[in-house]
């Protein structure tokens, strides 16, 4: 696995790609982003197959609901195999909720992604989301008998 700064770059360019069309919930222009293939689970699926699936019960269900979405790019963490044509990243993300009663709050996460290309000179396509809120309580496991 390799720490290519131009494909660090690279992978940072796509998710605020991503992350401009979450905030603006620009549902067309996210998809020329991934393969018809991909999978994905998160807040509303435990697992989708597909980009149609992934926008339905993923995508509509949370990026009209919320503000102010923004991918933390400045820490991601990419690591883009040896060939440099697949990549897994993990980074951080903010959004603001707002409850039922219009009051708003804090929304923070974080998300995993597979990328692929087809060559070095073709543009990251997304094969596999993780998105997760951050624990609002964690809680401590003591074992079993």
């Amino acid at each position: 696995m390799s720490h290519n700064a131009q494909d660090t770059a690279s992978v940072r360019a796509w998710f605020d790609q991503w992350g401009h069309c979450v905030a603006n919930v620009d549902f067309a222009s996210a998809r020329t982003m991934f393969d018809d293939t991909v999978s994905g689970f998160g807040t509303y699926k435990d697992t989708v197959r597909g980009l149609d699936a992934l926008e339905a019960g993923q995508w509509r269900s949370i990026w009209p609901t919320i503000k102010e979405f923004k991918f933390l790019t400045d820490n991601v963490d990419a690591i883009v195999s040896e060939d440099r044509l697949m990549c897994y990243a993990a980074v951080l993300w903010s959004s603001v909720g707002v409850r039922e009663n219009g009051e708003h709050y804090d929304r923070p996460g974080r998300a995993t992604v597979a990328l692929k290309r087809a060559d070095l000179n073709a543009p990251w396509r997304g094969y596999h989301t993780h998105f997760s809120e951050f624990p609002q309580e964690r809680q401590k496991s003591f074992g079993g008998a």
